[in-house]
């Protein structure tokens, strides 16, 4: 059904079937070459904006210790990634609270361990921000609608309106904090690349009636992330988005351009990542169905989440690919109706497959390790392996 090569080169699908000749299944093999290639092409096509990596995309201990020698900062969405991150020496003028849910216990761990630059979206975190974290930066997200257009809508659950965010950053100034932007994320995988256009001109507007109007010079745009990783549904490279949103940014500051941070998680960790499952059963719900259902040992609770709503559309191949093909149902294994992947989206599988045999799932790696359940049906999370340049374990 998909062609491996239009996804993972000759030369990286050897090292990982080497690497993985002998992993038990469910695993994640996640490729760090990729990674760091990724970083570097976003870099290159980015070069005035300033990376704060989205950790909760794959935390994984080798990837946020390579990206940080590569010169990337963070951006944090609880207490317990910021303990992991500063445990690696990475120092916490490197790091964003970029959470707007957050308890003001959590705001004041952040500042006692050096943290000073928070999100926020609303009036009690503000005041929370303002009594536990005093002086600090803050940069406020506003609300983006772009769920038609994005695999992963973001825009419903975080943010606010406007001419919220107007009164919060003069609220920020009135408490002590230091009105330092505005912020917002189109989704995830993204398709739409205007929908960055519409957030800026909206950022822009902020920047220049809080100017005028208080006296408040705002002096960044966090542009969250949204750049997408291949999966099934086509997209544009990166580099259309770099130069569109360049434009934009051109079209709306001109030579006022504010400080520019990206929040990348999936666009840097998506490509970089093979899973692989086992075939558990395959059957047929009446002897004349024509769709078999293949139940296999990874599922949305230990790994595959994101096909909740058939959202992330992974492309799939056996090593039986190439003959007869027929349309499947694909499930996970546990003992739970909503644990079915694909049903309405209609993927082909060999007709000889059979218990025993794998799967591979390609560009699983974001949010496949980090989005897994941790003992339902006393099915453990997946396993994952970091794989370096030369083929290596790394482990640290």
């Amino acid at each position: 059904m998909f062609n491996r090569q239009d996804y993972v080169s000759d030369s990286d699908w050897q090292r990982y079937m080497d690497f993985s000749k002998d992993l038990e299944t469910p695993n994640v093999v996640i490729n760090l070459h990729t990674i760091k290639m990724n970083f570097l092409q976003l870099k290159k096509s980015f070069p005035y904006a300033h990376i704060y990596y989205a950790v909760k995309a794959c935390p994984g201990i080798p990837v946020v210790r390579m990206l940080a020698e590569l010169g990337s900062n963070f951006d944090i969405a609880s207490r317990y990634e910021l303990d992991e991150v500063l445990s690696l020496g990475i120092s916490p003028d490197r790091i964003s609270y970029g959470n707007t849910i957050k308890k003001a216990r959590d705001v004041k761990y952040f500042y006692e361990k050096g943290v000073r630059m928070f999100a926020t979206d609303s009036k009690e975190d503000l005041k929370n921000i303002a009594r536990e974290a005093p002086g600090s930066r803050v940069y406020v997200r506003i609300l983006v609608e772009s769920t038609a257009t994005a695999d992963w809508p973001l825009s419903r659950k975080f943010g606010c309106h406007p001419d919220m965010a107007y009164d919060l950053l003069v609220q920020a100034r009135d408490l002590g904090l230091t009105p330092y932007g505005i912020s917002f994320h189109v989704g995830s995988q993204q398709r739409d690349i205007g929908q960055w256009n519409d957030a800026i001109a909206k950022a822009k507007y902020l920047f220049t009636s809080l100017e005028e109007e208080e006296g408040i010079k705002l002096t960044m745009i966090n542009m969250g992330g949204g750049f997408p990783a291949h999966y099934i549904q086509p997209s544009n490279e990166l580099d259309d988005y770099a130069s569109e949103i360049t434009r934009y940014l051109d079209d709306d500051f001109a030579e006022d351009r504010p400080m520019i941070v990206l929040e990348p998680g999936r666009s840097l960790t998506g490509d970089s990542g093979i899973m692989a499952s086992e075939v558990v059963l395959v059957s047929r719900k009446n002897n004349t169905a024509l769709q078999r259902w293949v139940y296999q040992d990874a599922g949305k609770f230990n790994g595959l989440i994101e096909t909740m709503d058939e959202s992330i559309k992974y492309p799939i191949i056996t090593e039986k690919d190439g003959g007869k093909e027929g349309e499947v149902i694909l499930a996970g294994p546990t003992c739970d109706s909503a644990d079915i992947m694909y049903e309405d989206k209609k993927y082909t599988l060999p007709i000889d497959l059979k218990s025993g045999d794998k799967l591979y799932w390609l560009s699983t790696g974001a949010y496949t390790s980090s989005y897994a359940s941790v003992y339902f049906n006393g099915f453990p999370p997946i396993k994952t392996y970091y794989m370096g340049e030369n083929g290596e374990n790394v482990t640290e």
